[in-house]
């Protein structure tokens, strides 16, 4: 039970982060193009390669901060639905060109982030 609540709360933060991030990357950025969803998936997709990489090749976080912070705070962080219903909506507006560079930024960029995050830990903490 304990475990629920220390997801819950970092769910909690996590969906702030998202939020704020996500609002001003969006007012920053005048445009179409959903680039606010896609910072915070990015973003996320680092922060879990940085983390898995140090949880499992180098430090041991204790269960209740490794899940707190990977489902909790990342899992509310990233935005995969609201991609997926923006690109969506891309498609639907007859944005063809705009929903396939949507796709191929998310996926390509989020991959990118998480060997970026796994090549980060190994770096600052050494590893293979």
């Amino acid at each position: 039970m304990q475990q629920l609540l220390y997801i819950g709360i970092a769910g909690f933060f996590g969906a702030l982060a998202r939020y704020l991030l996500s609002g001003w990357t969006t007012s920053v950025v005048d445009g179409r193009f959903p680039l606010g969803t896609m910072t915070v998936n990015v973003l996320g997709s680092l922060f879990l390669g940085f983390l898995y990489t140090l949880s499992v090749e180098r430090l041991v976080l204790p269960p209740e901060l490794k899940v707190a912070l990977t489902v909790g705070f990342l899992g509310a962080f990233t935005t995969f639905s609201t991609f997926s219903l923006e690109t969506y909506n891309l498609i639907r507006e007859g944005s063809i060109f705009l929903s396939i560079v949507n796709i191929i930024l998310n996926m390509s960029l989020g991959l990118a982030a998480v060997i970026a995050g796994v090549s980060a830990a190994k770096i600052l903490y050494g590893g293979q």
